[in-house]
């Protein structure tokens, strides 16, 4: 850590997945550069941040001076509200000009994660691209760093076009860009210091695992495609011990054997390594410990007041089978499992299909998992169950040849080129995926049909926005398919579809679960429940720094059982993820 921050350029953006840690490394980097003399100012725009909390200071919307630390300020923008500001000024200008129903529509493309990320990208955008306000600090620092498409997005001259007036193609997530144009020069200083290895490095923060570490690589090479060569990484939460306890020996090796089989495009990356902190890392503290090179302080009474504090937090959750008996009992149906990715949505869509299947029950489990994984959990033909896998390369590809081919010859070439980037959205692979999960849905009439990764609220009322464009503008819903057209009515029809939330008991994964049930709610859908996947709490480990993570834990476990679900399952642990549980 000492080598990272002694040789950190004037900007520094943390970049990764949500759970990886990008926030407690953020602050550990900010708190070592301003105890060695240096002013820096912290950034965060992660609609769920808990900068406040691990930097044990109250935060606003401008930078405010961190207790304990001179030198180092920090501030939260909150992308949610600058969204919803956004939305405003973008639309009211055609109220009343356009139908209510394209009203609808608009707002509703512009409620998704892309038009968040844009939002909070032009708050933090002054500090970096405009010199009056980033001269006094020596350091600024982003927590939570922009996406490839939203850079590239930025270069695209029709980005700055009134796109969103003329677009007809139901396709824009990013419509912001459209009443932005004043920001384009300022926009621009910011993307040219963003390819100025002398004063930006793009920090990858990934967890010693293989799917966090192939995202990191993924992260890594569309950042070097955009010209974004400087890059260091962090390994976050590396676990080595001597100890002959199982499970600590097996989360050991686990983490052993990623980092000895992790991508080539990031293995050449300078690494630093942070070890797994039982507690989090909460506090200056704790903080200035991890850039000194400390270790973690080992609590020989968390096995005592683990088994003290369990039973109290499992009281308002469900025990496995009871969990899987309420799904079952409508006899047919869908059930989706939904969360971030990295909590283990795959693996407990399988064991619910497995385990309906063994009961009798005729399930099709339909996964957008391209890769091995389920034939891993699947390691042989299960009598009642059938597989369909959904590629999503292939499906976005069907997708946005169809939408292309639509608007070939009626836009001008500059709004072919933000078209072609817009289908390159995040938001339009879920949308392509979920048309043919609609297909899917359709089945399940007559049978179980378990599907991994279910679409968002914003995806499902975009889909619906667009349904209420073509019958009221267009007088024609021919390009819509009857099971799309279906398919936000099953999924809000509790007796036909339930929905399961797959989240870890952990600050970043429940709080980006929270938002991905406020979304659904927005669509009129309530979740079945939760599952709190790979929890050391009941692991059954006697390794006092696996108790100490399994007692931090419990605080996560209380508030989903208490406050965000109406139904909680707790699954363990375990050194080989198991569908038999």
């Amino acid at each position: 850590m000492k080598n990272l921050i002694s040789k950190a350029t004037r900007f520094l953006f943390f970049t990764g997945k949500g759970g990886v840690g990008k926030t407690s490394a953020s602050c550990v980097v900010a708190v070592g550069l301003a105890d060695s003399g240096k002013k820096v100012l912290l950034i965060s725009t992660d609609p769920a941040s808990n900068l406040d909390e691990v930097l044990g200071t109250k935060l606003v919307s401008k930078p405010t001076a961190v207790s304990n630390v001179p030198n180092l300020y920090a501030m939260n923008i909150n992308p949610i509200k600058a969204a919803e500001e956004y939305r405003k000024r973008v639309i009211d200008p055609y109220r009343g000009i356009l139908p209510e129903e394209s009203i609808k529509q608009m707002e509703e493309q512009l409620s998704g994660a892309c038009t968040v990320e844009i939002a909070g990208f032009n708050e933090f955008s002054k500090f970096i691209g405009n010199e009056e306000s980033n001269i006094e600090y020596d350091h600024i620092i982003l927590d939570t760093a922009p996406t490839g498409h939203t850079l590239r997005l930025l270069n695209l001259p029709s980005a700055w076009n009134d796109f969103i007036a003329s677009n007809k193609t139901n396709s824009s997530c990013l419509g912001p860009l459209s009443g932005l144009k004043e920001q384009q020069k300022l926009y621009q200083k910011v993307v040219n210091n963003f390819k100025d290895s002398d004063k930006t490095t793009f920090v990858l923060v990934s967890r010693p695992e293989k799917m966090s570490f192939d995202e990191a690589a993924r992260a890594s090479s569309e950042l070097k495609f955009l010209g974004l060569r400087n890059q260091k990484l962090i390994i976050n939460g590396v676990f080595k011990t001597p100890s002959e306890d199982k499970v600590a020996k097996a989360f050991s090796l686990r983490s052993e054997i990623a980092m000895q089989d992790m991508p080539g495009a990031i293995k050449k990356l300078d690494a630093t390594i942070i070890y797994f902190r039982a507690h989090g890392v909460i506090g200056i503290e704790a903080l200035r410990g991890i850039s000194e090179g400390q270790q973690d302080i080992v609590d020989f009474k968390a096995m005592d007041r683990l088994e003290s504090e369990l039973p109290g937090a499992l009281n308002n959750t469900y025990k496995w089978p009871d969990f899987l008996e309420n799904l079952e009992k409508d006899g047919t149906g869908v059930i989706m499992t939904m969360g971030k990715g990295g909590v283990g949505k795959t693996t407990i869509a399988a064991m619910i299909a497995v385990q309906l299947a063994g009961r009798g029950h005729k399930v099709l489990l339909s996964t957008t998992d391209p890769a091995a994984h389920i034939s891993k959990v699947l390691q042989s033909d299960i009598a009642n169950l059938s597989v369909d896998k959904i590629n999503p390369k292939i499906e976005t590809r069907k997708y946005v040849d169809e939408v292309l081919n639509e608007n070939k010859g009626k836009l001008s070439k500059e709004d072919m080129d933000l078209l072609k980037e817009e289908m390159r959205s995040p938001c339009i692979e879920e949308i392509a995926v979920f048309k043919a999960f609609a297909r899917t849905v359709a089945k399940g009439e007559n049978q179980f049909i378990v599907l991994d990764t279910a679409p968002t609220g914003h995806t499902l009322l975009l889909l619906d926005a667009t349904e209420s464009y073509h019958r009221e503008v267009a007088k024609s819903t021919d390009t819509l398919s009857v099971d799309v057209r279906e398919l936000l009515p099953r999924i809000r029809n509790p007796k036909f579809t339930k929905i399961v939330i797959i989240s870890l008991a952990e600050a970043t994964p429940t709080h980006e679960a929270e938002f991905l049930q406020n979304d659904l709610q927005r669509a009129g859908i309530k979740p079945f429940g939760w599952v709190i996947n790979r929890n050391f709490a009941v692991s059954g480990s006697k390794d006092p720094l696996i108790c100490a993570k399994g007692l931090h834990e419990l605080s996560f476990i209380r508030e989903t059982a208490n406050s965000l679900s109406e139904r909680t399952v707790i699954i363990p642990w375990m050194a080989n993820e198991n569908i038999h549980i």
